[in-house]
């Protein structure tokens, strides 16, 4: 009987003990962003209510286009709080740089634009970071400003430190480095900016629509305690 028992529980507690991983994390402990077509991961914000997903953002053969207006942006269902992001991104060839971001530990209501630290993807300003709606974070006197935004409240600005975008219509690579009150960016493959004392929030990922068309590609993400 003794034995019995002990075949049963080994066979049993390993179904009981719990999965606490993220959804949709792979062994090795990191998340596809973009492996359902139907973008079942992510939820969206339009600012205009009448606006539907698929007017904005569609995935084809794995490329995630955003057609830029409305503004708005899509978010991720879960939140996170310290992980390293990595993306491609790029301007569609033949059309015109623009204007776009990645928005971490986003917190309170939907908006345009929520209170959040923006990785800058505007064209000539990729690396950068903004802290919306009075998101807290620190960098280099030198390269931080601070400013007050009628529509969008407390505004910080860090500059990067250096230039390693592609030219328009190649593909960059995003990582995003969140560490507790550290957030770390590199673009293709440098360190071009690090912002410190960040407030540490879980929350979720956004990338925005900001009026100009945009691919991504690639999205992965690997949480970390």
């Amino acid at each position: 009987m003794r034995c019995r028992l002990m075949c049963f529980l080994l066979l049993v507690l390993p179904l009981c003990s719990g999965d606490h991983s993220v959804t949709g994390a792979e062994p090795g402990g990191s998340v596809q962003l973009l492996d359902d077509p139907s973008l079942a991961a992510w939820s969206f914000y339009s600012q205009d209510p009448k606006t539907v997903r698929q007017d904005v953002w569609t995935l084809i053969d794995g490329v995630l286009v955003c057609r830029g207006l409305p503004k708005g942006y899509l978010v991720t269902k879960q939140s996170y709080t310290n992980f390293k992001l990595t993306l491609q991104w790029r301007w569609p060839p033949g059309k015109k740089p623009g204007r776009g971001g990645v928005l971490i530990r986003m917190t309170g209501k939907n908006k345009i634009w929520p209170k959040s630290l923006e990785a800058q993807l505007n064209t000539g300003d990729a690396g950068d970071f903004w802290g919306l709606a009075g998101y807290r974070l620190k960098g280099p006197a030198t390269r931080t400003k601070t400013l007050e935004h009628a529509d969008f409240g407390k505004l910080t600005n860090v500059r990067k430190s250096r230039n390693a975008e592609k030219p328009a219509g190649q593909w960059n690579r995003y990582e995003i480095i969140a560490e507790n009150g550290t957030v770390t960016l590199l673009v293709n493959g440098q360190s071009v900016n690090q912002a410190t004392d960040c407030d540490v929030v879980s929350g979720p990922i956004c990338l925005t629509a900001e009026g100009d068309a945009i691919e991504f590609r690639n999205i992965q993400l690997e949480p970390r305690p």
